[in-house]
């Protein structure tokens, strides 16, 4: 599922620190890496093992948010024929970490990245994740080098997965980019990324997926209240994200051509979950038709629109279910992932993300012809586990995350009374249920007397906001 990130506007207040650190250690959320970790990590940054293949000559760049310093992925793009090639460069981890080996073990037992809004927890230390491994402008790096010929259409059409060195020219951001983009002063490279996400986004729609623009949510302090404001990504943020979606599309590709690898895989939604959803919309004043797909709604939304963006934050929960799945010797009997309406893997995440090593070693063996590596492959069924429960963990960090937030936003409004929309009904005792509020991009537990109107407005009254225990609850008036 896609995570909700919350940014504070100012330095984040003391009763959100302890509270921050409470679900941190509720969690187990690791703190410093070990020294050995520390120390290897070092060694491997003076020695990576470099590939002989040079492809610096590619005027690759990195486009990320201004203070992120783990640069996964830069990008190049060319015009070929009326079709593209697509540069991809990704951070190449196997360059530095070895099976086994202490930044492995660790590794392992963190899963991914973790983000909070006063700070971020990291997979890999930073001596690699922000330093030796990173994408730096300026600096020859090795990298897992995906060359993708594209038609004109935004099909992909053919892939080849190679190590090389490579060297990003710019490290810029989403805010710039697009501001030279709609000034008409971007580069030929940056123009076709447009080019090519605005393809690759008519695609999507055109088979059914969903690619959910989450916006930020922002904590902005004003006259001694707090209020949620949402951050809507940027045009040039689909564009660049839909680079990473060709990638792992092909990625599945090359894999399920082999007969060995980790897709990420959906299962269909079940059909109460629309239900629920289509009272979402409700509630935020949303028109969601009988006739319109899920994919044909999330696509009109617009995330500029506080409404909208509260809409897009619900449906993430489209993505609930998601999971990985790996395959040797033959295919899996449930390959796609519903919301995308295709066969997908993560691979363009290495820093953040664990199973993105896995699936780039695969992915690279495959192209050249090669065996897959034995260590992959012993280990191969490990990954999914690993990688569920690293995702667990972070779905509930978020989760906790969230609530904390949206109980100190309405806490000081306990006895007051809201306008919502019963948005869900415990079908073991119909008192009991879900409100969203008409007002407030905030859900929280409802009870009533009698029977829950579901899908219907009604009149709450706010019981409950505690920021130490994260809840917050609601009675139903009249």
């Amino acid at each position: 599922m896609p995570l909700q990130r919350v940014h504070f506007a100012e330095d984040v207040p003391e009763v959100f620190r302890a509270s921050l650190q409470d679900i941190r250690t509720e969690l187990e959320v690791p703190a410093e890496f070990p020294a050995e970790v520390v120390a290897a990590a070092l060694e491997v940054a003076a020695q990576p093992r470099l590939p002989e293949l040079d492809r610096t000559d590619l005027e690759f760049v990195t486009i990320d948010p201004p203070d992120s310093m783990d640069l996964d992925q830069a990008v190049f793009i060319e015009r070929a024929g009326d079709g593209f090639t697509v540069y991809y460069a990704i951070a190449d981890v196997g360059a530095f970490v070895q099976p086994g080996d202490p930044i492995d073990v660790e590794a392992r037992k963190r899963g991914e990245t973790l983000y909070a809004p006063d700070k971020r927890t990291p997979l890999h230390p930073p001596e690699l994740s922000e330093g030796a491994a990173s994408l730096l402008a300026g600096e020859v790096r090795p990298a897992v080098l995906w060359t993708i010929t594209v038609d004109a259409t935004g099909e992909g059409t053919d892939v080849l997965c190679q190590r090389a060195l490579v060297k990003s020219r710019a490290k810029l951001n989403y805010a710039g980019v697009q501001e030279e983009l709609d000034a008409g002063t971007a580069s030929e490279s940056l123009q076709l990324l447009r080019e090519v996400g605005k393809l690759r986004e008519q695609r999507e729609l055109d088979r059914g997926g969903v690619n959910l623009p989450i916006p930020d949510q922002e904590v902005v302090a004003s006259d001694g209240e707090w209020t949620l404001e949402f951050r809507a990504p940027l045009p040039v943020e689909g564009w660049n994200a839909q680079i990473s979606l060709l990638t792992g599309m092909a990625a599945a590709h090359l894999m399920m051509q082999g007969e060995i690898g980790i897709l990420r895989t959906l299962p269909e939604s079940p059909d109460d979950l629309r239900r629920k959803l289509e009272n979402t919309a409700k509630a935020l004043g949303i028109s969601w038709s009988a006739e319109t797909s899920y994919a044909q709604f999330i696509h009109g939304l617009d995330p500029k629109v506080p409404a909208h963006a509260a809409m897009l934050a619900a449906c993430t929960v489209l993505f609930r279910g998601a999971g990985y799945t790996s395959f040797a010797g033959g295919v899996p009997e449930h390959p796609q992932h519903a919301a995308m309406k295709a066969e997908y893997a993560h691979v363009t995440a290495p820093l953040r993300r664990l199973v993105d090593r896995w699936t780039s070693e695969i992915c690279v063996a495959l192209s050249a012809g090669a065996e897959v590596p034995e260590w992959i492959r012993e280990s191969l069924d490990d990954i999914p586990k690993i990688m569920d429960e690293a995702d667990r963990k972070a779905h509930a960090y978020e989760r906790s995350i969230v609530s904390m937030v949206e109980a100190g936003l309405v806490a000081e409004h306990v006895g007051a009374t809201f306008d919502g929309v019963i948005t869900d009904v415990d079908e073991r005792e119909e008192t009991r249920g879900v409100v969203a509020l008409s007002t407030l991009a905030i859900e929280g537990r409802v009870t009533g007397t009698s029977p829950l109107p579901l899908g219907q407005q009604a009149r709450v009254k706010l019981t409950e906001a505690d920021i130490a225990k994260r809840t917050i609850a609601f009675e139903l008036v009249g």
